[in-house]
C-alpha cells in the first residue's frame, strides 16, 4: 500500500482535516498552496526550497487545534466560527474592534456574562492572543518535526503569523528576519480566504491593503502579477485543483513513503486530534495501543495489524470540525450539539477516504461508533455489515472514552470500566473483542 501512495496525496488529504479545523471551506490548504507555489516559482526557487515551500503551506495549520479549547474558554465561543470570521478581520483597530463585539460571548449563555467576556478581552486581548498565537505556531512546527519535515518547513509554519512590519507574533520578527515561506504561506492563505468568501477583486484590494504591512512588498507584487492571468484563477476555481498542486510537488525532491513513514505520519495527526482537547490528550495514541493488542491477542497478523493500528490512530481525525463548545461540555448535550457530535464520523470518513489506497482503512475508521443492534451512526449498520477490524476499534474506543478523565465524568478505574463495558456486550461490543481486552489488561497487570 505504502509503495503506491506518494507523500503530496497522503499529505493533501490529511491537510481538509486541519481545514475544518480552522472552520475554513474544504480544500483551503491545498488551494492556498497553489497561490504560495506560483509565488516561489515567480521569485525563481530552486527545488529544494520550492518543496519547503509546499509541505510549509499544506501543514501551516498543523497547530490550529492545540488551541481551540483555549479560544472557547477565553472568548466563550465557537472556536471553528471565531476562527473562521478572524482570518477576516483588517489591521485597523475599527475592524478589530467590531470583531471583538460580535465574536465574543456568543455561546456565554446570558447577556451579563458575554458583556463581563468582551470587556475582559478589551483590557487583555493582546495577552490572550499573544498566548493563543504562540501555542499554535509552536505546537505545530513541533508536529512538523515530528512528521520528518526539515527546519525550513518548521520554521516556516512557526512564523505564519509574524507581519512584515514587525506587528505580528509570536515573536515580532520584521522584514527578512521572517522566514521566506512564512511570509508566503501567510500571504497565500489570505489571498485564498478572501478570494473564496469575497471573490478575486477583494483577494487583489487586500493584498494591495496590506503590501508593506502584514505583506512582504514583493511577494505581494509577485501575486498580483500572478492576478493578472486568468489561467491563473480559472485552475484555482477548478474541480481539479488538488490534482492541480499534487503535480507541483518537485519529483527530484520526493521523499519514500514506506511503512515507517506512514507510522509516523499517522502518529503524528493522531496529535493534532488530541490537542483539539484537553480531555482527548493521548486519547488516539491509546486507541491505537489498545487496538493493536487485542489484534495481537485475536490472532491477526502483524501486517494487518500495523495496518489497523493507523485507522485507530485516526478514527477521530473527524472531531477537528466539532466546535469545543461541544466537545468540551460539563453537561448533557441537546438534540443539536450530539447531531454536531455524531458528524466526526462521517468527517473522518470523507476526510480518509480522498486517498484511493486508504479506501478500506477509511469506513473501518469511520465506523468505530456503529452497534451490532443497528442503533449506532453514521450509517445505522448492523452486527453482519461490521467487520471485525471497525469492532476491535470500537472496543478500544469505548474503554478509554470510559477509564479516562472526560468532561462528565472523572476517571474510572478499571474494573468499573470493564464492568460498565460489560452491559453493552451483544449490542455494541463485540463478546470476543471485549475478552481479549480482559486478557490483555490481565496479562499487563492492570485489572485488580
Amino acid at each position: 500500500m505504502a509503495a503506491t501512495l506518494q507523500l503530496s496525496q497522503l499529505i493533501s488529504a490529511l491537510s481538509y482535516a486541519l481545514d475544518i479545523t480552522e472552520g475554513q471551506p474544504e480544500g483551503h490548504c491545498v488551494r492556498s498552496c497553489w497561490i504560495g507555489m506560483r509565488i516561489g516559482r515567480a521569485l525563481g526557487l530552486e527545488a529544494q526550497a520550492l518543496w519547503d515551500l509546499y509541505y510549509t503551506i499544506l501543514l501551516k495549520d498543523l497547530g490550529c487545534s492545540s488551541n481551540a479549547a483555549r479560544i472557547s474558554e477565553l472568548y466563550l465561543a465557537d472556536d471553528r466560527r471565531f476562527k473562521q470570521d478572524f482570518k477576516l478581520v483588517g489591521p485597523g483597530l475599527p475592524q478589530v474592534l467590531g470583531f471583538v463585539l460580535t465574536s465574543t460571548g456568543t455561546h456565554a449563555g446570558g447577556w451579563r456574562r458575554r458583556a463581563e467576556s468582551i470587556l475582559n478581552v478589551l483590557r487583555n486581548g493582546k495577552e490572550m492572543a499573544d498566548e493563543l498565537i504562540q501555542t499554535r505556531c509552536h505546537r505545530g512546527a513541533d508536529i512538523a518535526r515530528q512528521l520528518r519535515f526539515n527546519e525550513n518547513v518548521a520554521s516556516g509554519i512557526q512564523s505564519l503569523d509574524e507581519h512584515w512590519d514587525g506587528s505580528g507574533r509570536p515573536l515580532g520578527l520584521a522584514g527578512d528576519a521572517i522566514p521566506l515561506n512564512a511570509r508566503i504561506a501567510l500571504l497565500a492563505q489570505v489571498m485564498d480566504v478572501f478570494h473564496a468568501t469575497h471573490g478575486r477583486h477583494a483577494a487583489r484590494e487586500q493584498a494591495r491593503r496590506r503590501a508593506g504591512g502584514w505583506f512582504d512588498p514583493a511577494l505581494t507584487q509577485a501575486f498580483l502579477d500572478a492576478a493578472d492571468d486568468q489561467a491563473f484563477w480559472r485552475q484555482l476555481e477548478a474541480d481539479d485543483i488538488e490534482q492541480a498542486v499534487l503535480a507541483l510537488e518537485p519529483a527530484q525532491c520526493a521523499v519514500p513513503l514506506d511503512e515507517d513513514y506512514m507510522d509516523r505520519i499517522a502518529e503524528g495527526f493522531g496529535l493534532v486530534v488530541d490537542s483539539k482537547s484537553p480531555f482527548t490528550a493521548g486519547h488516539s495514541q491509546r486507541v491505537g495501543d489498545y487496538t493493536e493488542r487485542i489484534a495481537m491477542r485475536m490472532g491477526i497478523d502483524p501486517a494487518r495489524r500495523r495496518w489497523l493500528r493507523r485507522a485507530a490512530l485516526l478514527h477521530d481525525v473527524g472531531k477537528l470540525g466539532v466546535s469545543n463548545t461541544i466537545l468540551d461540555k460539563p453537561g448533557p448535550l441537546d438534540a443539536r450539539e450530539w447531531e454536531a457530535v455524531k458528524l466526526h464520523a462521517s468527517y473522518t470518513e470523507a476526510i480518509l477516504g480522498r486517498i484511493s489506497s486508504f479506501a478500506e482503512l477509511a469506513c473501518v475508521a469511520g465506523a468505530h461508533h456503529e452497534r451490532l443492534d443497528g442503533q449506532g451512526y453514521p450509517r445505522g449498520l448492523t452486527a453482519d455489515a461490521i467487520t471485525l477490524e471497525t469492532r476491535i476499534i470500537t472496543t478500544a474506543d469505548i474503554f478509554d472514552a470510559i477509564h479516562a478523565e472526560r468532561p462528565y465524568h472523572p476517571p474510572t478505574p478499571v474494573p468499573q470500566t470493564l464492568e460498565l463495558m460489560r452491559r453493552s456486550l451483544g449490542w455494541a461490543i463485540d463478546p470476543a473483542c471485549l475478552a481479549a481486552l480482559e486478557q490483555v489488561l490481565d496479562q499487563e497487570g492492570t485489572v485488580e
